[in-house]
């Protein structure tokens, strides 16, 4: 029962764009180029010239990529599967990341107005005052909020309907349920098969050469992250195998047993292990 062994985590983070359409620039540049329609939309950037709302946009999208990678996919509204496994970490990771998120949110609001005194040197003509929301309505954009909730049972319909209408019902959930389970399962054999594949194609041209300005250059064109990314994985994998798949299981045991404890400098000095790492990831692929 995946009820047992997951939940579900609703994470919603929002940031200001900083970013404003300008009707009279547009307008501008379509008569400048002489379009005989509406060619296209100014964005412009409110903040031009700072890199403290950029900054926090980055963190956003750090966030947003880890949540991806530490859950799995369930449903369109924006709910992820977490397995229970991996609970524990998942919400330390997400506290810390709450902090840094309200920190740095504190920070922009505290220098707000000198961002603005400055944009208004940045953006000459193209400053508008009256766009900028004060700092109470800008506090409003930033936002963020999760919640976690059980996977529903399939039978759980605590309705008045027919029992025909109920079981109508059931079907169609248990339907939804064992597409989802199929498409959180398939995310995870999709992120092993992109893994072991860039290793295998990294491995196999790791002598082809380059062209520098001091000639040909044979040196390995891996980086170091070829194997932290894969060990990462392979530890990920313990934790989101939520159906318990001997077979995923059996491959990430293949996976840590190809890398050995080697690192990617290991790899790079030595034609042979590279060449036997490599034998052992295409055994994987071999799995596909």
């Amino acid at each position: 029962m995946i009820q047992n062994s997951a939940m579900l985590v609703d994470l919603n983070i929002s940031v200001w764009t900083g970013r404003k359409m300008d009707r009279k620039v547009s307008d501008e540049i379509d008569a400048a180029k002489n379009t005989k329609a509406k060619g296209g939309n100014y964005h412009k950037k409110l903040l031009a010239g700072t890199q403290r709302l950029d900054d926090l946009q980055k963190l956003v999208g750090t966030i947003r990529t880890w949540h991806y990678a530490q859950t799995l996919p369930w449903s369109d509204g924006g709910s992820r599967l977490l397995p229970m496994k991996n609970f524990f970490d998942y919400k330390a990771t997400l506290n810390d990341y709450a902090e840094q998120y309200n920190e740095a949110v504190k920070q922009f609001l505290d220098e707000y107005p000198t961002l603005v005194s400055a944009a208004a040197f940045q953006l000459g003509d193209l400053f508008d005052s009256q766009e900028y929301p004060s700092v109470d309505k800008l506090t409003d954009k930033f936002k963020f909020k999760y919640v976690f909730l059980p996977v529903p049972e399939v039978g759980d319909f605590r309705i008045d309907v027919s029992e025909a209408s109920k079981a109508e019902l059931q079907t169609q959930y248990q339907s939804f349920y064992e597409d989802r389970l199929n498409d959180a399962m398939g995310d995870i054999w999709e992120r092993l098969h992109e893994c072991v594949k860039h290793m295998s194609d990294k491995l196999a041209n790791a002598d082809v050469p380059r062209e520098t300005k001091e000639g040909l250059n044979y040196t390995k064109l891996f980086r170091d992250s070829l194997v932290t990314n894969a060990n990462e994985l392979c530890d990920l994998l313990t934790k989101l195998n939520v159906t318990n798949d001997p077979k995923l299981e059996q491959a990430r045991q293949k996976l840590e047993s190809a890398i050995n404890g080697n690192c990617a400098e290991d790899l790079r000095k030595s034609d042979e292990l590279r060449l036997q790492t490599k034998a052992k990831v295409d055994e994987i692929l071999g799995m596909f």
